[in-house]
């Protein structure tokens, strides 16, 4: 809090770009928390980078000296559980309220898990059953690393025809020129 304030008002990063997190599962401190900031007469980046315990899981808020902090924290909040303490509100932005889960943890499952919030649309595991963001570590490229399916019980993957795909759309279209020609600047 002390080094953001003297960014802001010695230094001149008086722009809050951006917080974001990072879950250093299995190493301690297990969370890292960056803040990008900006300074609109100097025209120059700064990043803060902040490690935070499990066991605290919690950093000052830095609302009062960027008010755009106040959904950047909230987001960090809901998403991976990090508190901070005294923002003026605190409760979640993209999860409903009661969700007893941090999503973008890594020991988040990656199919979700089932959730027992009457009145929720879903009450299977959710939100990332079958998506376009599950992942498979390794592989030799992002088809091998991003299947469409992902069935876990036997940890097996269809690549629901993505690579025969590839190849028969090529061999039918041919080569792909884009949207039209570029006509060059004069």
């Amino acid at each position: 809090m002390e080094v953001c304030d003297f960014a802001k008002k010695e230094l001149g990063f008086n722009f809050l770009v951006d917080v974001s997190s990072m879950d250093n599962y299995g190493d301690d401190p297990r969370w890292t928390v960056v803040y990008h900031l900006y300074g609109i007469t100097s025209k120059q980046y700064l990043r803060l980078s902040v490690s935070v315990t499990e066991e605290k899981s919690e950093l000052p808020t830095v609302t009062n000296v960027w008010r755009t902090a106040d959904w950047h924290e909230r987001e960090i909040y809901d998403m991976m559980g990090i508190r901070f303490r005294g923002h003026p509100d605190l409760r979640r932005i993209l999860m409903w309220e009661g969700y007893p889960y941090y999503p973008l943890r890594k020991d988040f499952p990656l199919a979700g898990k089932p959730s027992e919030v009457p009145e929720v649309a879903f009450s299977k595991p959710a939100p990332l059953e079958g998506g376009p963001f599950v992942t498979i570590a390794g592989g030799n490229d992002s088809i091998a690393r991003e299947p469409r399916v992902r069935i876990p019980e036997t940890d097996s993957v269809e690549f629901n025809n993505r690579v025969e795909a590839r190849a028969d759309n090529k061999a039918t279209r041919g080569e792909a020129f884009g949207p039209g020609p570029i006509e060059p600047k004069k």
